[in-house]
């Protein structure tokens, strides 16, 4: 989750043919106003401050997977975000944002098969403290999803 989600989300952005799945968790995804929302002003140590510096707003929308949905990319892999309505490390709104991006400019093309869903665990955060019951029925969805959407088959 969060730098791996906006590493999982780059990468469809940037090369969608290359997968059959992907699964984007708790991902920080709108990289000009991430500094805007809880504790985000604090990454800008890591990311920068697009909202002070040119040349570091020019490289992160660069990548930023809010805003490098293309409509013209190719197909899309079956993808699923997942997040939780109580995060205030990585806030619900970056996946919301990016699913409904996702949504508007990859699934509203005519014969888009894939699926383009989000999942959202209610009463948790950025998958800590969660009930051993929710972490089990995460795991349950994310890996049947990735099974059906990349062939696999389960053998005992």
């Amino acid at each position: 989750g969060s730098n791996g989600g906006l590493l999982v989300a780059a990468c469809i952005n940037q090369q969608p043919e290359l997968f059959a799945a992907a699964v984007v968790q708790v991902g920080v995804l709108d990289m000009l106003r991430f500094h805007e929302f809880t504790i985000g002003f604090a990454w800008c140590s890591d990311y920068g401050m697009p909202h002070k510096d040119k040349s570091q707003y020019k490289i992160l929308k660069a990548y930023s997977p809010i805003h490098n949905v293309s409509h013209d990319a190719g197909r899309y892999p079956a993808t699923l975000l997942t997040t939780g309505d109580h995060d205030d490390r990585v806030v619900p709104l970056h996946s919301y944002k990016y699913i409904a991006t996702l949504q508007m400019d990859i699934g509203s093309r005519k014969g888009e098969p894939n699926p383009l869903l989000l999942r959202v665990e209610t009463q948790s955060g950025h998958s800590e403290r969660k009930s051993t019951t929710k972490i089990i029925d995460e795991y349950c969805d994310v890996w049947a999803f990735i099974a059906k959407h990349t062939g696999a088959v389960w053998r005992a």
